[in-house]
Parts: C-alpha cells; structure tokens; sequence
C-alpha cells in the first residue's frame, strides 16, 4: 500500500465529485477538470471524503499508481476550490515580457522575441514588464486551475532562457536559487 494513495481527500463545500465508471469529474467554483482513473484503482466517495483504493496490493505498478492517482485527485479538487500561483522572475538587462493575445511574447537576448503559447486555463498577470539593470528583474504571475498544465506551461516557459551560474541572466521561478560561479582569473603579467 502507498502511504500516500491511503490518506483521505476531504472535498471543501462548493465542490462536487461525479463519478462514472473510472471517469472522475471535479466542479467547483473555479472550473471544472476531468480524468480518467487506471483500471487497477478504485475511487469512491463517502459524504465529503474521497478515497482512492488499491485492489491489487501485490502488483507493484498498482502501488506505484495508487499513490499517483491519489495525489492527481487532490490536486484537481484544490485546484477548482483555490487554484494555483506561480511568479517568475526574469534578469538581465533589456530582457522583457509582455501579453499578445494568447501568447506570452518574450524578448530574453536573442535577436528575435519569443512566443509561448498561453493554455485557455491559465491566466498572466505581468507586474513589471521589464528589467532595470541586474538587480530589478521582470515579474510576472501565472495562475490556473490544473496544476499539470500549469507546470508545463511554467517549464516551457523557462526553457527558452534557463538562468545561467556566472552573471544570473535568465527566467527563473520567484524562490528559486542560481547557484553562482566565479568567472576565469587572470594570472598577473609574470611569465
């Protein structure tokens, strides 16, 4: 058994769980998700809890599947309750961010600007659009419902410019440390 997969999920009021077979859908006041559970996982609801159950206790992808089912299930009944947040921050000097459309436009020290397409479920709200020197970075927040898009959305995100360990230039999550390193030093003129 996972020691994740048998803790209890309480569903908050406001929060409807439908289920069909193994098609699980989650309402709340946020949106709606849906998903389908592994045929070797059992869902059931009883008043306001959720309970994931493993049938197969022997099998160890049913272990396996039994914790990550679990923790999809939380995630989709917080993410319709409170939804989540993620800042990025961008250094470097000149870098900028900025919305068109559905697309995130991002101008990071290449000779042309970016474009990152923004899922229909998550939302950008930019705070500063651009850097001012080293120290003050571009800030932005990305909000959504289903936290898998979200941090794939995230990820994609960053890859365009991954920070970089000697001056720090690049996007990055708000809490996420660069670890630095020193650049060459020179011997002085004796030879």
């Amino acid at each position: 058994m996972s020691r994740i997969g048998k803790k209890l999920i309480e569903i908050p009021s406001g929060v409807k769980v439908e289920l069909k077979g193994q098609h699980v859908k989650v309402t709340g006041p946020l949106g709606n998700l849906e998903i389908d559970i592994h045929p070797r996982i059992k869902v059931k609801v009883e008043g306001s809890q959720l309970f994931a159950e493993n049938e197969d206790a022997d099998n160890r992808q049913a272990k396996q599947l039994h914790g990550t089912m679990r923790a999809l299930l939380a995630n989709m009944i917080s993410g319709v309750s409170k939804g989540f947040e993620r800042k990025m921050e961008i250094f470097g000097t000149g870098y900028n961010v900025k919305e068109q459309g559905a697309k995130l436009v991002l101008q990071v020290g290449y000779c042309h600007a970016v474009e990152v397409a923004i899922p229909k479920n998550v939302k950008v709200n930019i705070e500063v659009p651009a850097t001012r020197g080293n120290d003050t970075p571009a800030k932005f927040t990305v909000t959504g419902i289903d936290k898998c898009e979200l941090g794939q959305f995230l990820a994609d995100v960053r890859k365009v410019r991954p920070p970089e360990p000697y001056k720090g230039k690049g996007i990055r999550y708000a809490e996420e440390y660069v670890r630095r390193k020193v650049g060459k030093a020179f011997a002085s003129g004796a030879a």
